[in-house]
């Protein structure tokens, strides 16, 4: 975009293309040319990075992989009809980690030489032999054959930072402009991009060269009654996901038609952004004068946008080792799903329901070919048929569990950060006979229909928990009566689960995500998708969150 265009549609200062980036989108701030730039030449890539790994083993190192990453981001945000920033950012550098007497040790360096790379090296090393006088046991480091030289690429059609910043904007300002043109008093919308340029090599043999892309466009659309000052918001119904521009070039195929009665549409590889902004603008409108709920218990009827946070904070977060180890209490809480609560084999839920652990679902914002140790990612069991079978482990943690091999699930936000067990996608199987959601709801006496992600609320060890949505249906005696208003339901984890009636077919299969899942000391933010068909849960606690106490 000219400078003289974005300054007409902004009517902002040309200081404004300078405002800080959104957190977790590191870098230095650069033209948007840069970023479609090439990086380093991967035959460059293997020279510096056997630099380092031989570096690493002439100090003292009994194993060493090396990070050369170049991460590139670009956010544009626009309010009404005006662009309030765009900011496009580049880090590059490389990280170094190592095994020396039997202790971690990790440095890192935005001098991307043979001289950079080799002072990390030997810094990392050092660094490893100091941590060692502390140490209580050595690292057991599950064994990983190496790779050879490999490559692994997000399969985009578009790559989002090939389209003009001006087309992005022009999106934005449609689906801003489809709200206010539907009763929407205020609305802003935001375009997040991500590409990882990574490279990975380690003494076990392997040079892994990894292209990743993801993309998150979202929207806030609120409705005010100027009368009573009274106002209600509803964001967008889209997904962050491991795809390019594509995913916000709409396809009929992709569009799944919501419950009969709510205007809903559900999305799956594709996004009509200015679709949805038109019908949040209704909807917000609408949950200006609907019915407050009445507390008490219901059957929910939960859709995959909404279901998606509540698999990440009650399934994802529990089952990860470190957290249930307790490694994470002093930042991130523990987990109820203690080794030992999983050798009582209690039910985690009904037989329904059937969890799956994946870094290979395409679309996904999870979705690489081989983690941040070079282990090739697969798919593997969390909870099957209602029991926790399995958790999320790297290659440091496998013994502890008594397995001989990581899941590939370890992963660093950048190259200046050491990599760590993350959570891979968590999903929630589709039922295997063919239900509607119409057919689901037909079911229903009294219930209540969620869609979206709202506030939430959960305790350290994950068990009791607290969801709102975005928008909600009464259900009586199976069929949507009208819009609620001021919903949240409360539940435990075991409860929560063992509650659950009815799965709707793969046909009804979509992704929810979170594109900054942060974890940590000092704090690191991934992307990570859950899948889920729309599922019924019976006989919850509904709390009206309007009442005064």
């Amino acid at each position: 975009m000219k400078r003289r265009d974005f300054v007409g549609l902004t009517g902002l200062a040309a200081g404004a293309l300078w405002l800080p980036a959104v957190p977790g989108f590191g870098g230095s701030l650069v033209d948007p040319a840069r970023l479609l730039e090439p990086g380093l030449d991967v035959a460059v890539k293997k020279r510096l990075a056997d630099v380092a790994l031989n570096t690493a083993k002439s100090a003292g190192a009994t194993y060493a992989d090396v990070r050369i990453g170049r991460y590139l981001n670009q956010s544009v945000f626009t309010r009404e009809k005006q662009v309030q920033n765009i900011a496009s950012g580049e880090s590059f550098g490389a990280g170094v980690r190592v095994l020396a007497n039997g202790t971690w040790g990790f440095a890192a360096t935005n001098t991307v030489t043979e001289a950079g790379i080799a002072k990390a090296a030997q810094l990392a090393v050092q660094i490893a032999k100091a941590n060692s006088k502390v140490q209580k046991e050595p690292v057991q480091l599950a064994p990983q054959k190496g790779q050879g030289v490999v490559s692994w690429k997000t399969p985009i059609l578009v790559n989002a930072f090939e389209v003009p910043v001006k087309d992005k904007v022009d999106l934005l300002l449609a689906a801003n402009a489809a709200a206010l043109d539907n009763g929407a008093s205020f609305v802003n919308s935001v375009l997040f991009q991500v590409n990882e340029q990574k490279y990975f090599a380690s003494t076990d043999g392997s040079y892994i060269d990894q292209d990743i892309h993801r993309i998150w466009p979202n929207f806030s659309v609120t409705a005010i009654d100027r009368a009573t000052g009274k106002f209600r918001s509803r964001d967008a119904l889209s997904s962050p996901m491991g795809l390019g521009y594509e995913y916000l070039q709409p396809k009929a195929a992709d569009k799944i038609a919501g419950p009969a009665g709510t205007g809903l549409i559900g999305y799956k590889n594709s996004f009509d952004m200015l679709a949805d902004a038109a019908l949040a603008a209704k909807q917000a409108k609408e949950k200006l004068t609907a019915k407050s709920v009445t507390a008490g218990k219901y059957d929910l009827v939960l859709d995959p946008n909404h279901l998606g946070l509540t698999i990440h904070e009650s399934v994802g977060h529990p089952t990860e080792l470190d957290r249930v180890l307790g490694y994470e209490a002093n930042y991130a809480g523990t987990s109820f799903a203690t080794l030992e609560w999983r050798a009582k084999n209690q039910p985690y839920g009904s037989k329904l329901v059937n969890i799956v652990a994946d870094k290979l679902q395409p679309g996904s914002l999870g979705a690489v070919g081989y983690d941040d140790e070079g282990v090739p990612t697969k798919e593997w069991n969390i909870i099957d048929q209602g029991k926790l079978v399995d958790y999320q482990k790297i290659r440091d943690q496998a013994h502890i569990v008594n397995q001989k091999q990581s899941d590939g699930c370890c992963y660093a936000d950048s190259w200046s950060t050491v990599q760590f067990q993350r959570m891979p996608n968590i999903s929630l199987k589709p039922g295997t006979n063919k239900l509607s959601v119409d057919e689901m709801i037909s079911k229903v006496d009294k219930g209540i229909y969620i869609a979206g992600r709202g506030s939430f609320s959960i305790d350290q060890q994950r068990y009791n928990s607290q969801f709102g949505g975005q928008v909600f249906y009464a259900i009586d005696k199976g069929k949507i009566s009208g819009m609620l208003e001021d919903v949240a339901y409360q539940t435990n984890t075991l409860e929560f689960w063992n509650s659950c009636s009815a799965i709707c077919d793969e046909s009804d299969y979509r992704m929810f995500g979170s594109f900054f899942d942060g974890k940590g000391q000092p704090s690191q933010v991934s992307a990570v998708s859950h899948g889920s068909a729309t599922t019924r849960f019976n006989n919850v606690n509904v709390i009206n969150t309007a009442r005064k106490i």
